[in-house]
């Protein structure tokens, strides 16, 4: 686990609030606000803060079990009030005592922002701004790239109430309906979901399907399903793409670069 966030992590967080977990139990025995390393300070605090309090008590008897603190980022990316409002609802509706049991929670789907403002730990939080750019040569498939900025912002103003706008998650933000090329398409391995430069999800498209009655001849979209495969999302997940002055087409195909065998 890291020890501290590399300085475009911090920024890119700005105030955030936390969690502190024992692993013993994975119960949680701290909530807290900050920005910066603030959250990595309360294991220091137990090393060289000779007072008793009861979470620095905890973490002295975790370390006593050669066992590490678990560091979670529950929401980051706000102003220092916002994150007050915040730290405040989950202390609360964490320790009120009609809540001894949470359970049947009807929302179970993730809210909007959770891929990227959502729960992580900060070894997540770390790898979703320190972003490695993707190179030319690191492309192994032929790739089609979607910049999601406008489908998947939901602070955007509708242009209509109508539902075939909603864009209830990243799959269906990113699966439809563009202006391309079919056949360049129809000949992608995959479809990267460009969230702000950084690619944030990986699909295997099955099939290009247009939609005529609602969204006429030029648009397409397509049906597939996200890709898991850990070796895929080494090379693509949570890398930086390279801007082009001037461009706001969406749309951006990357063809694989065919091996040589220099001659053998």
């Amino acid at each position: 686990m890291i020890e501290q966030f590399s300085q475009k992590a911090q920024e890119e967080l700005k105030s955030y609030v936390y969690i502190l977990i024992d692993p013993r139990d994975n119960k949680i025995f701290y909530v807290g606000k900050g920005y910066g390393n603030r959250v990595f300070f309360h294991i220091n605090e137990a090393i060289f803060n000779p007072s008793g309090t009861e979470k620095l008590e905890i973490i002295r008897a975790i370390k006593l079990e050669n066992l590490k603190v678990k560091h979670f980022i529950v929401r980051h990316g706000l102003e220092e009030n916002e994150a007050l409002i915040v730290e405040s609802v989950l202390i609360d509706f964490l320790t009120f005592k009609d809540f001894a049991e949470i359970a049947k929670i009807s929302n179970i789907v993730a809210g909007h922002y959770s891929f990227n403002q959502g729960i992580k730990t900060v070894n997540e939080c770390e790898i979703l701004y320190n972003c490695e750019v993707l190179k030319n040569e690191d492309i192994k498939h032929n790739i089609l790239v979607i910049n999601i900025n406008k489908t998947y912002d939901n602070k955007r103003k509708k242009k209509s109430e109508n539902p075939i706008y909603d864009r209830p998650n990243i799959y269906e933000a990113t699966r439809g309906w563009w202006v391309l090329d079919k056949n360049r398409a129809e000949n992608s391995d995959f479809v990267l979901a460009e969230y702000k430069g950084v690619i944030r999800a990986v699909f295997k498209p099955e099939k290009w399907v247009q939609d005529i009655e609602n969204r006429g001849v030029k648009r397409w979209g397509f049906e597939g399903s996200e890709v898991t495969s850990k070796e895929i999302l080494d090379i693509y997940m949570n890398k930086e793409v390279s801007k082009i002055r001037g461009m706001a087409n969406p749309i951006r195909y990357f063809e694989k670069i065919p091996t040589t065998n220099n001659g053998r």
